[in-house]
């Protein structure tokens, strides 16, 4: 049986243990086997602090962003294997395809996102220059410049590749090196992905390293300067984040944890109406789109106290089509979980919602060449919570899988208060079209969510869906969902990057910024500088042409050009 090797120190290594044996999620031979012992976790981290960040650091934003589309091209190129790959884990062709080219997408826009808005230049100025003196003689600005450190990055099971390239995107962009920590479960994927990444040869020495297995004591040794990001548990997370080597050395931590999401049906949308069918319709998409297995998922369906039957009974007939099986099945649309363990961990859930909660809708449905005995197959399963302000279980307990409870309200004030008792959301959704319900719940519920999408029949053709985080959006949430940001556009590089303010003279922060400064001095040649070659313009290259009095016909010509008489 094949053991996945680590990639760190440059190297492709084996660990000398057991292993973790891991399985195919359809049918339950073993695939693969997962191994960390005997790993030099100290050696790995100081390898990609002066290796590592010496090689990405001296890059400039735009060359990076320029790594990240030659690498997404590379591994596009290569994705029918991955493929492949992604259906032992249980994932249909679509669920596969979020995740492989989910993840290739992520590079995409943040090369384009690079070229277009960054310098080329290793550093960022971020801001507008600050006149801080009353002659101007004295200023002051900010510089963003790569946390010189090594970022150690923990990933779910659910996503194998998007989960990497999402964080990588954003690290790699700025110029920290990175040690990816997948989860054991479907990291087989992960590791045929950055087997490509370093054969390609366009990352540079030490940018990237991989531990694919547990993570033994590899945070031990974390230190100032680097940094965590963490996707899983919020009980596992919280426990990362108060390790001595974490909170002792101020070491950068960001968490994307549990989140129980809802979805919000309003009150304008009844039956017969687009609303109401789109509601259904993302609804059954995100109980059962990887099985379930979505932080952004749908766990809370709030719905009109006097519509609850008529969404319970659409519900139930949209999940009964829902062909569950082998995903290399043309008919199947929803797969397996990705284990036997993760399983026994959503009948444990559904076994603590079924003490407070009634489960109105348990699918008996006949699997698509595969069975239930082999398989980590879970039909679809709904709950009705019909009092979601007495009963609070439908608002503390996540049942990782194809999961969900529907609960009742009665205006725009309890829908907004139920959405809210998630205690933190990565995202919340309102199906509505009326604005001013959907403005009212927006403002109440924002405090605690970190996103929230609204679909209605004007925006349904092209939306990319209630459970769909995008890179130039933020995906994260507060409180439960751990606080922490990721992606965002630009603004995900700001968590590897130490903002510096820097003061000085016009011509010193000309200097440091190479952007010209309100008074610095100012370079006159003879030769225009439209005649110069790029290589030879300088910053303060000046030109002064003659003088000329503005009149009262150059203002009448401009409006006439216009067509703006208001001043003329």
């Amino acid at each position: 049986m094949e053991k996945l090797k680590n990639y760190i120190y440059g190297e492709w290594i084996e660990g000398n243990g057991n292993g973790i044996p891991l399985y195919n999620a359809v049918n339950g031979e073993q695939v693969a086997i997962s191994d960390t012992e005997g790993l030099n976790f100290e050696q790995a981290l100081d390898y990609g602090r002066t290796i590592g960040y010496k090689n990405l650091s001296s890059m400039t934003f735009y060359d990076r962003g320029e790594m990240l589309k030659k690498v997404a091209l590379y591994l596009l190129e290569r994705k029918k294997k991955y493929y492949e790959l992604s259906y032992k884990t249980g994932a249909t062709h679509v669920d596969s395809w979020v995740d492989i080219e989910g993840g290739f997408g992520t590079f995409f826009t943040y090369s384009g996102l690079a070229k277009r808005m960054l310098p080329n230049t290793p550093f960022w100025v971020y801001g507008d220059t600050q006149k801080i003196s009353a002659n101007g003689t004295f200023l002051g600005t900010h510089i963003l410049t790569p946390s010189e450190g090594v970022s150690v990055q923990i990933n779910a099971y659910n996503f194998p590749v998007w989960g990497m390239l999402e964080k990588l995107s954003t690290s790699l962009l700025a110029g920290v090196p990175s040690i990816v920590k997948p989860s054991p479960f479907g990291s087989y994927l992960t590791n045929a992905v950055f087997q490509d990444m370093i054969e390609s040869g366009i990352l540079p020495e030490g940018a990237v390293q991989l531990v694919c297995g547990e993570p033994g004591n590899i945070l031990d040794y974390v230190q100032d300067g680097d940094s965590v990001l963490f996707t899983g548990s919020a009980t596992t997370g919280r426990k990362l984040k108060s390790l001595p080597s974490i909170a002792g050395n101020a070491v950068r931590f960001n968490m994307e944890a549990d989140s129980l999401n809802c979805s919000i049906l309003g009150l304008d949308a009844k039956p017969g109406t687009p609303e109401f069918d789109l509601f259904i319709k993302e609804v059954r998409n995100e109980m059962t789109t990887k099985a379930g297995q979505k932080c952004t998922a749908i766990r809370r369906i709030i719905v009109p106290e006097n519509l609850i039957g008529d969404v319970q009974n659409a519900l139930s007939k949209a999940l009964d089509q829902t062909k569950i099986g082998n995903p290399l099945s043309r008919e199947t649309r929803m797969g397996s979980l990705v284990g036997k363990q993760q399983y026994d961990e959503v009948v444990r859930k559904v076994n603590l919602l079924k003490a407070e909660t009634e489960l109105v809708y348990d699918g008996k449905h006949e699997l698509v060449d595969a069975n239930y005995e082999n398989g980590a197959f879970m039909s679809p399963k709904l709950f009705l919570n019909d009092s979601p302000f007495t009963k609070n279980i439908s608002h503390d307990v996540e049942a990782f899988g194809p999961v969900s409870t529907l609960m009742p309200y009665k205006d725009a004030e309890e829908a907004a208060a139920l959405a809210k008792r998630g205690k933190g959301s990565l995202v919340g959704s309102i199906v509505s079209h009326n604005n001013n319900f959907v403005a009212e719940t927006s403002w109440k519920m924002a405090s605690q969510h970190g996103r929230i999408f609204v679909l209605n029949r004007d925006s349904a053709k092209e939306s990319t869906g209630h459970g769909s985080p995008l890179p130039t959006l933020m995906h994260g949430g507060p409180g439960r969902a751990g606080g922490g940001e990721e992606m965002g556009g630009l603004n995900g590089l700001h968590f590897f990057l130490q903002k510096t303010a820097i003061q000085g003279s016009p011509d010193v922060l000309t200097a440091i910024t190479k952007i010209y400064q309100q008074g610095a001095e100012k370079k006159y040649s003879d030769k225009h500088p439209f005649q110069k070659y790029f290589e030879e313009v300088e910053v303060g290259d000046s030109l002064e042409t003659a003088g000329r009095t503005v009149t009262d016909a150059d203002i009448v010509n401009f409006s006439n050009v216009s067509w703006d008489h208001f001043y003329a």
